[in-house]
C-alpha cells in the first residue's frame, strides 16, 4: 500500500511539472549580457524561434542579469497608433511581444539599454503576461542637460553634462544630437542641483538658443537666453515636446502584471497601455538610477498613462520622479460627431493629433452623450448596433467612425453645436496606493473614470504643481470622463505648487474644462445618488494657501485632514483661500486641523 501511495505521489509531481512552465533561457539564443553588441537582430529571431518551437502559451522567457544593447539596425518594424504620443510609423521595437498568453518576462536584473530613437518593450494582444526584474533605458537621452555657469546680461552661460553630445547647429541654434537624431530644444525645465526639486517658480522655461556661441570645450553662451532665477549649479534639462514612443506600449491585453520594473528615460510615457483590461502594477518605478544618478530627468511625458482601458488599474509601492508630467493618468476619449447621417447613425472623430488610430469601441458597448461647451451630460445613455471606420478600411490608423445605435439619438444633438461620444465600457476603476511621486514638472496625478477611485498613502513631494486633478475635456484633449467615486485618504502632500502649469489651481484640484460654465445647468463631477469626492485623513504641509480647488461638482467632503503651514518658500499663488469652489453642490468640510487657524472658504 505504501508503495501504491508512493507511486501515486511522484505520478502527481511529474503531471505537476509537465503543467508547469516552459523555461527557456535566453542565452541559448546568444542574448546573453554585457557584450556591447546590437542584439535586436537576434532578439527577433529568438521570439520566432520560440513561438515556433514552443508556441504561445505558458512560457517563461528568462534572462541573465547584466547588460543589453538594441539598436534600430535589426529591430522589429511595427506600425503602431498610440494614444498621447506623436504617431511616427513604422517604429524601431526592442521586445515586440504579440499574441501570447502567459507569458513571464523575467529580466533577472537586465538592464535593457536602447540607442537612437526606439520603443523599447510592445506586449500586444496577449492575456495572464507579467514583464518583471529589468530596467529600461537609453545611452543617449534626447532631454539635453546643462548647469547653468553663469547668468549674463550678455546672455546665459551653460555647460551640457559629459554625457550630452552637443554643438552649434548649422543654424546657429544649440544643438544637442545622437545616433541618428538631433535636436534643437528651446524649452526646459530647472532644477535644484541640492535638493533635485523643481526650481521655485519658474515652470516651463523659454531656453532661446539662436545665435549660440560655443566658447570653449564644454561651455556655450545663448545671448537671448536671459534668466535671473537660474543661479550657477542650477540644472536645466533642455527639451522640445516631440513623444515619439513610451517606454513600454500595451494593447488590447488582458490581465497584464508588471513587477520590479525602471523606466530610467524614456522619449514619451514611461507606460502607456491602451484598450487593455486589468493591470497591476507592483514596485513599477519611473525613476533616477538612485541618490547618486548625475542626470535630474526621467520621461518626457507621464510615467504612466492608461487610455480606453477597463476592469481595474492597480499601481502601488512605485517610485515616480523627475518626469515631465503626471505619474498617473487615466482617461478615455470622447468622439467629437462630426456629421449626422441620420436619427440613429452619426460620424465620431478623434480629434487630437496625438491621439487616433486605434479600436474606440465595439457593438453592445454603452455610450453616452456630452454638449462639449457645458460639459453637460444628456439624459438617455444608448448602445452601439454597429461600428465601423469611416475613412479607413480597419481601426488601425482611423480617425473616424461611422457608428449606428439601438435607440435614436436625442434631437438636440446637432454637430455644428459640439457633441462628444463616451464610451462607459471602456472605463477602469483604479487604486493608487503605497506610491512616491517627487521633483516632476506639472502634476502629481489626474483621474478621469466614472468607476471606483481609491487613492491613499501616498507621498506627494513637491510635485511642482497640482498632486491630484480631477478633470474632464470634450473641448481639447478630448479626454473622459466624469468622476463618481474618488476617495483620497492617508496621503502626505509635501509644498505642492511651487509652480503654475495648467490645472495648478490648488493641491488637489477638480478642474473640468468648461468653456461656458455660466450657462451649465447639470454638475460634471458627482452627482445626485453617487458617492462623489471623498477626501480624508491626509497630511498638507504647504507654504501657500489653496488646498481644494472645486469647479462643477456634486457631493464633495473633506474631514478628518492636517494641514501645516510653513514658510519654505513665499506664498504666491492668486488664489488665498483655503478652498475655491465654483459650481459646487453638497460640499462638507468638518473636523479638520489648520496649523493656522485658517479655513477659508470662496463660493462663485
Amino acid at each position: 500500500m505504501k508503495r501504491i501511495i508512493l507511486n501515486l505521489c511522484l505520478l502527481g509531481l511529474l503531471v505537476s511539472a509537465c503543467n508547469g512552465p516552459q523555461v527557456v533561457e535566453m542565452s541559448a539564443y546568444q542574448i546573453v549580457p554585457d557584450t556591447k553588441e546590437n542584439l535586436s537582430g537576434k532578439m527577433q529571431e529568438a521570439l520566432n524561434t520560440i513561438q515556433a518551437t514552443y508556441g504561445t502559451e505558458n512560457i517563461v522567457l528568462k534572462f541573465e542579469k547584466g547588460r543589453y544593447d538594441f539598436y534600430p539596425e535589426g529591430a522589429a518594424q511595427k506600425e503602431y497608433y498610440i494614444s498621447n504620443h506623436d504617431q511616427p510609423n513604422p517604429k524601431s521595437v526592442g521586445l515586440a511581444l504579440e499574441g501570447w498568453k502567459q507569458l513571464t518576462v523575467d529580466g533577472a536584473g537586465a538592464d535593457f539599454i536602447f540607442h537612437g530613437r526606439m520603443l523599447p518593450v510592445s506586449l500586444i494582444e496577449s492575456e495572464n503576461c507579467t514583464l518583471k526584474n529589468f530596467s529600461i533605458d537609453f545611452e543617449k537621452p534626447h532631454i539635453a542637460q546643462v548647469e547653468i555657469v553663469e547668468s549674463t546680461p550678455e546672455g546665459m552661460i551653460f555647460r551640457p553634462e559629459p554625457w550630452v553630445n552637443a554643438r552649434v547647429g548649422e543654424n546657429g541654434h544649440f544643438e544637442n544630437y545622437g545616433e541618428g537624431w538631433r535636436n534643437y530644444p528651446q524649452a526646459g525645465i530647472a532644477f535644484d542641483r541640492e535638493t533635485r526639486h523643481v526650481v521655485y517658480k519658474t515652470s516651463d522655461l523659454w531656453c532661446p538658443t539662436n545665435e549660440t556661441k560655443q566658447l570653449d570645450d564644454s561651455t556655450f553662451q545663448a545671448p537671448y537666453w536671459k534668466d535671473s532665477r537660474l543661479v550657477p549649479g542650477t540644472k536645466v534639462a533642455m527639451r522640445t515636446w516631440e513623444r515619439p514612443a513610451p517606454g513600454i506600449f500595451l494593447f488590447m491585453d488582458k490581465d497584464t502584471r508588471l513587477e520590479n520594473v525602471n523606466v530610467h528615460y524614456a522619449e514619451g510615457m514611461g507606460l502607456l497601455a491602451q484598450i487593455c483590461e486589468n493591470i497591476t502594477l507592483e514596485k513599477f518605478n519611473v525613476c533616477l538610477r538612485g541618490e547618486n544618478d548625475p542626470r535630474y530627468f526621467t520621461t518626457q511625458a507621464d510615467a504612466t498613462h492608461f487610455s480606453g482601458c477597463k476592469g481595474k488599474i492597480t499601481s502601488c509601492n512605485g517610485l515616480y520622479e523627475g518626469m515631465m508630467d503626471d505619474a498617473i493618468n487615466v482617461h478615455g476619449t470622447y468622439l467629437k460627431i462630426v456629421q449626422k447621417v441620420d436619427d440613429k447613425t452619426v460620424i465620431g472623430r478623434y480629434m487630437h493629433p496625438q491621439a487616433y488610430g486605434f479600436y474606440w469601441g465595439g457593438q453592445g458597448d454603452k455610450v453616452q452623450f456630452v454638449r462639449s461647451s457645458t460639459m453637460e451630460l444628456l439624459d438617455e445613455p444608448n448602445e452601439i448596433a454597429a461600428i465601423e471606420a469611416h475613412d479607413k478600411e480597419t481601426a488601425h490608423g482611423a480617425k473616424e467612425y461611422k457608428i449606428t445605435f439601438v435607440n435614436p439619438i436625442d434631437t438636440v444633438i446637432r454637430p455644428e453645436e459640439g457633441f462628444g461620444i463616451e464610451n462607459l465600457e471602456w472605463c477602469p476603476e483604479v487604486y493608487f496606493a503605497d506610491n512616491v511621486i517627487r521633483n516632476n514638472r506639472a502634476r502629481g496625478t489626474l483621474f478621469s473614470t466614472p468607476l471606483k477611485t481609491v487613492v491613499e498613502r501616498n507621498t506627494f513631494d513637491h510635485t511642482s504643481g497640482t498632486a491630484i486633478l480631477l478633470c474632464g475635456d470634450c473641448n481639447g484633449w478630448f479626454e473622459t470622463g466624469a468622476c463618481r467615486d474618488v476617495t483620497i485618504r492617508e496621503n502626505k502632500f509635501i509644498n505642492s505648487l511651487t509652480n503654475l502649469f495648467q490645472f495648478t489651481e490648488a493641491v488637489i484640484s477638480i478642474y473640468p474644462e468648461i468653456p461656458n460654465l455660466k450657462d451649465q445647468q447639470k454638475y460634471f463631477h458627482g452627482g445626485e445618488g453617487q458617492p462623489g469626492v471623498l477626501i480624508e485623513n491626509n497630511e498638507f504641509v504647504t507654504f501657500d494657501r489653496p488646498i481644494v480647488f472645486a469647479k462643477s461638482i456634486d457631493g464633495l467632503t473633506f474631514r478628518g485632514n492636517k494641514i501645516v503651514q510653513n514658510e519654505d518658500f513665499p506664498a504666491f499663488h492668486n488664489n488665498q483661500t483655503r478652498f475655491r469652489l465654483l459650481r459646487a453642490k453638497n460640499v462638507v468640510i468638518e473636523n479638520n486641523d489648520f496649523s493656522d487657524g485658517d479655513a477659508s472658504v470662496s463660493e462663485e
